[in-house]
Protein backbone atom coordinates (compact mmCIF):
# COMPACT_ATOMS: atom_id res chain seq x y z
CA UNK A 1 0.00 0.00 0.00
CA UNK A 2 2.78 2.41 0.94
CA UNK A 3 4.51 1.63 -2.32
CA UNK A 4 1.35 2.40 -4.26
CA UNK A 5 0.91 5.67 -2.36
CA UNK A 6 4.50 6.63 -3.09
CA UNK A 7 4.04 5.91 -6.78
CA UNK A 8 0.82 7.91 -6.81
CA UNK A 9 2.46 10.87 -5.10
CA UNK A 10 5.42 10.72 -7.48
CA UNK A 11 3.14 10.70 -10.52
CA UNK A 12 1.10 13.59 -9.14
CA UNK A 13 4.20 15.68 -8.43
CA UNK A 14 5.73 15.04 -11.84
CA UNK A 15 2.46 15.72 -13.67
CA UNK A 16 1.66 18.95 -11.83
CA UNK A 17 4.14 21.19 -13.71
CA UNK A 18 2.97 19.87 -17.07
CA UNK A 19 -0.68 20.43 -16.17
CA UNK A 20 0.08 23.96 -14.93
CA UNK A 21 1.95 24.79 -18.15
CA UNK A 22 -0.91 23.45 -20.24
CA UNK A 23 -3.44 25.55 -18.31
CA UNK A 24 -1.24 28.62 -18.76
CA UNK A 25 -1.02 28.01 -22.50
CA UNK A 26 -4.79 27.56 -22.75
CA UNK A 27 -5.31 30.84 -20.90
CA UNK A 28 -3.35 32.70 -23.60
CA UNK A 29 -5.14 30.98 -26.47
CA UNK A 30 -8.48 31.77 -24.80
CA UNK A 31 -7.41 35.41 -24.54
CA UNK A 32 -6.65 35.53 -28.27
CA UNK A 33 -10.00 33.92 -29.06
CA UNK A 34 -11.73 36.44 -26.81
CA UNK A 35 -10.05 39.27 -28.70
CA UNK A 36 -11.77 38.05 -31.86
CA UNK A 37 -15.12 37.81 -30.07
CA UNK A 38 -14.81 41.34 -28.66
CA UNK A 39 -13.91 42.76 -32.06
CA UNK A 40 -16.88 40.99 -33.66
CA UNK A 41 -19.29 42.32 -31.05
CA UNK A 42 -17.98 45.88 -31.35
CA UNK A 43 -18.19 45.82 -35.15
CA UNK A 44 -21.87 44.90 -34.79
CA UNK A 45 -22.65 47.97 -32.65
CA UNK A 46 -24.67 50.46 -34.77
CA UNK A 47 -22.52 53.45 -33.77
CA UNK A 48 -19.19 51.66 -33.95
CA UNK A 49 -15.67 52.39 -35.24
CA UNK A 50 -15.86 54.53 -38.41
CA UNK A 51 -15.25 52.38 -41.47
CA UNK A 52 -12.90 54.89 -43.07
CA UNK A 53 -10.66 54.86 -40.00
CA UNK A 54 -10.55 51.06 -39.87
CA UNK A 55 -9.68 51.07 -43.58
CA UNK A 56 -6.72 53.37 -42.86
CA UNK A 57 -5.43 51.45 -39.84
CA UNK A 58 -2.23 49.45 -40.23
CA UNK A 59 -2.91 47.39 -37.10
CA UNK A 60 -5.68 46.70 -34.59
CA UNK A 61 -5.06 45.82 -30.93
CA UNK A 62 -7.83 44.27 -28.83
CA UNK A 63 -7.69 43.91 -25.03
CA UNK A 64 -10.66 41.88 -23.77
CA UNK A 65 -12.02 42.25 -20.23
CA UNK A 66 -9.35 44.42 -18.65
CA UNK A 67 -10.06 44.95 -14.93
CA UNK A 68 -9.15 47.89 -12.73
CA UNK A 69 -7.99 45.47 -10.03
CA UNK A 70 -5.27 44.25 -12.35
CA UNK A 71 -3.64 47.68 -12.23
CA UNK A 72 -3.69 48.05 -8.46
CA UNK A 73 -1.28 45.18 -7.86
CA UNK A 74 2.23 46.14 -8.93
CA UNK A 75 3.41 44.49 -12.13
CA UNK A 76 -0.05 43.44 -13.27
CA UNK A 77 -1.41 44.39 -16.66
CA UNK A 78 -4.07 43.75 -19.26
CA UNK A 79 -3.31 41.44 -22.15
CA UNK A 80 -4.65 41.14 -25.65
CA UNK A 81 -3.77 40.57 -29.28
CA UNK A 82 -2.47 42.77 -32.10
CA UNK A 83 -3.12 41.99 -35.77
CA UNK A 84 -1.56 43.95 -38.64
CA UNK A 85 -1.79 44.03 -42.38
CA UNK A 86 1.08 42.09 -43.93
CA UNK A 87 3.70 43.28 -46.37
CA UNK A 88 6.53 45.81 -46.20
CA UNK A 89 4.11 48.74 -46.39
CA UNK A 90 1.16 47.15 -44.55
CA UNK A 91 -0.83 46.71 -47.75
CA UNK A 92 -1.29 42.92 -47.73
CA UNK A 93 -3.86 40.66 -46.04
CA UNK A 94 -4.18 40.66 -42.26
CA UNK A 95 -1.58 38.34 -40.74
CA UNK A 96 -1.05 36.25 -37.61
CA UNK A 97 -1.59 38.19 -34.36
CA UNK A 98 0.96 38.90 -31.65
CA UNK A 99 0.08 38.96 -27.97
CA UNK A 100 0.37 42.39 -26.35
CA UNK A 101 0.43 43.91 -22.85
CA UNK A 102 -1.21 47.12 -21.64
CA UNK A 103 0.10 48.67 -18.45
CA UNK A 104 -0.72 51.26 -15.81
CA UNK A 105 -0.85 55.00 -16.22
CA UNK A 106 -4.21 56.58 -15.43
CA UNK A 107 -5.96 53.56 -16.88
CA UNK A 108 -7.02 52.16 -13.51
CA UNK A 109 -8.95 55.32 -12.68
CA UNK A 110 -10.75 55.28 -16.00
CA UNK A 111 -11.92 51.69 -15.63
CA UNK A 112 -13.93 52.40 -12.49
CA UNK A 113 -13.79 48.79 -11.28
CA UNK A 114 -15.69 47.42 -14.28
CA UNK A 115 -14.47 44.91 -16.83
CA UNK A 116 -13.63 46.96 -19.90
CA UNK A 117 -12.76 45.94 -23.45
CA UNK A 118 -10.34 48.11 -25.40
CA UNK A 119 -9.79 48.40 -29.16
CA UNK A 120 -6.84 50.44 -30.42
CA UNK A 121 -6.30 51.43 -34.05
CA UNK A 122 -2.68 51.95 -35.06
CA UNK A 123 -2.85 54.60 -37.76
CA UNK A 124 0.64 54.73 -39.29
CA UNK A 125 3.63 52.46 -39.98
CA UNK A 126 5.95 54.32 -37.61
CA UNK A 127 3.60 53.66 -34.71
CA UNK A 128 3.21 50.01 -35.65
CA UNK A 129 6.96 49.42 -35.88
CA UNK A 130 7.58 51.21 -32.58
CA UNK A 131 5.02 49.10 -30.74
CA UNK A 132 6.39 45.86 -32.16
CA UNK A 133 9.99 46.62 -31.24
CA UNK A 134 9.70 47.89 -27.66
CA UNK A 135 7.54 49.39 -24.90
CA UNK A 136 5.95 52.71 -25.89
CA UNK A 137 4.19 55.26 -23.68
CA UNK A 138 1.02 56.79 -25.06
CA UNK A 139 1.03 60.56 -25.05
CA UNK A 140 4.83 60.72 -24.73
CA UNK A 141 6.63 58.44 -27.16
CA UNK A 142 3.48 58.08 -29.25
CA UNK A 143 0.49 60.35 -29.86
CA UNK A 144 -2.89 58.93 -28.86
CA UNK A 145 -6.47 60.20 -28.89
CA UNK A 146 -9.99 59.03 -28.12
CA UNK A 147 -11.37 57.59 -31.34
CA UNK A 148 -14.46 59.15 -32.94
CA UNK A 149 -17.56 56.98 -33.40
CA UNK A 150 -20.04 56.70 -36.23
CA UNK A 151 -20.08 55.58 -39.81
CA UNK A 152 -17.50 58.13 -40.93
CA UNK A 153 -14.86 60.29 -39.30
CA UNK A 154 -15.77 63.57 -41.01
CA UNK A 155 -16.51 65.23 -37.65
CA UNK A 156 -13.17 64.25 -36.12
CA UNK A 157 -10.70 67.01 -35.26
CA UNK A 158 -7.37 67.40 -37.02
CA UNK A 159 -5.61 66.45 -33.78
CA UNK A 160 -7.57 63.22 -33.62
CA UNK A 161 -6.85 62.34 -37.22
CA UNK A 162 -3.12 63.02 -36.75
CA UNK A 163 -2.89 60.66 -33.75
CA UNK A 164 -0.87 57.49 -34.16
CA UNK A 165 -3.25 55.56 -31.88
CA UNK A 166 -7.04 55.90 -31.73
CA UNK A 167 -8.54 54.23 -28.65
CA UNK A 168 -12.02 52.89 -27.92
CA UNK A 169 -13.54 51.23 -24.86
CA UNK A 170 -16.64 49.18 -24.06
CA UNK A 171 -17.93 48.83 -20.52
CA UNK A 172 -21.43 47.89 -19.31
CA UNK A 173 -22.53 47.85 -22.92
CA UNK A 174 -21.42 51.43 -23.55
CA UNK A 175 -19.02 52.02 -26.43
CA UNK A 176 -16.95 55.21 -26.62
CA UNK A 177 -13.60 56.74 -27.47
CA UNK A 178 -11.24 56.89 -24.49
CA UNK A 179 -7.95 58.58 -23.64
CA UNK A 180 -5.18 56.16 -22.67
CA UNK A 181 -2.42 58.75 -22.27
CA UNK A 182 0.14 57.66 -19.70
CA UNK A 183 -0.44 53.96 -20.36
CA UNK A 184 2.17 51.81 -22.04
CA UNK A 185 2.00 49.16 -24.76
CA UNK A 186 4.51 46.39 -25.31
CA UNK A 187 4.79 43.01 -27.01
CA UNK A 188 4.14 40.03 -24.72
CA UNK A 189 6.63 37.53 -26.11
CA UNK A 190 6.20 35.11 -23.20
CA UNK A 191 2.53 34.83 -24.18
CA UNK A 192 3.52 34.44 -27.83
CA UNK A 193 5.61 31.40 -26.90
CA UNK A 194 2.59 29.86 -25.18
CA UNK A 195 0.28 30.53 -28.13
CA UNK A 196 2.67 29.44 -30.89
CA UNK A 197 4.55 26.70 -29.05
CA UNK A 198 8.00 28.22 -29.64
CA UNK A 199 9.97 31.36 -28.95
CA UNK A 200 8.91 33.97 -31.49
CA UNK A 201 8.89 37.75 -31.23
CA UNK A 202 6.13 40.15 -32.19
CA UNK A 203 8.24 41.48 -35.07
CA UNK A 204 8.87 37.97 -36.39
CA UNK A 205 5.16 37.16 -36.22
CA UNK A 206 3.82 40.33 -37.82
CA UNK A 207 6.58 41.72 -40.03
CA UNK A 208 8.32 38.50 -41.08
CA UNK A 209 5.36 36.09 -41.26
CA UNK A 210 7.28 33.54 -39.17
CA UNK A 211 4.16 31.63 -38.13
CA UNK A 212 0.72 30.96 -39.63
CA UNK A 213 -2.47 32.25 -38.04
CA UNK A 214 -3.20 29.92 -35.09
CA UNK A 215 -6.70 28.47 -34.61
CA UNK A 216 -7.26 30.85 -31.69
CA UNK A 217 -6.54 33.86 -33.91
CA UNK A 218 -8.66 32.91 -36.91
CA UNK A 219 -11.81 34.72 -35.76
CA UNK A 220 -9.98 38.04 -35.31
CA UNK A 221 -8.04 37.80 -38.57
CA UNK A 222 -10.96 36.59 -40.70
CA UNK A 223 -13.19 39.33 -39.28
CA UNK A 224 -10.66 42.05 -40.12
CA UNK A 225 -10.15 40.59 -43.57
CA UNK A 226 -13.91 40.65 -44.14
CA UNK A 227 -14.52 44.13 -42.69
CA UNK A 228 -11.44 45.87 -44.10
CA UNK A 229 -9.67 43.82 -46.79
CA UNK A 230 -7.68 46.75 -48.25
CA UNK A 231 -5.57 49.52 -46.76
CA UNK A 232 -6.97 52.87 -47.94
CA UNK A 233 -4.22 55.03 -46.43
CA UNK A 234 -2.40 57.51 -48.66
CA UNK A 235 0.32 55.37 -50.32
CA UNK A 236 2.95 58.02 -49.57
CA UNK A 237 2.18 57.74 -45.84
CA UNK A 238 3.02 54.03 -45.89
CA UNK A 239 6.59 54.38 -47.17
Amino acid sequence: MRKLLSIGMFLALTAAPALAARADNEKETDRMENAGTVMEEIMNIPDDIPQDLLDKAECVIVYPSVLKAAFIVGGSYGRGAMACRSGEHFTGPWGAPSMMALEGGSLGFQLGGQATDFVLLVMNPRGARAILSSKVKLGAGMSAAAGPKGRDASAATDATLRAEILAYSRSRGLFAGISLEGSTLRPDNDANEKVYGKKVTATEIIRKGAVPVPPSGRKLVSLLEKKSPKNHSDPDSLK
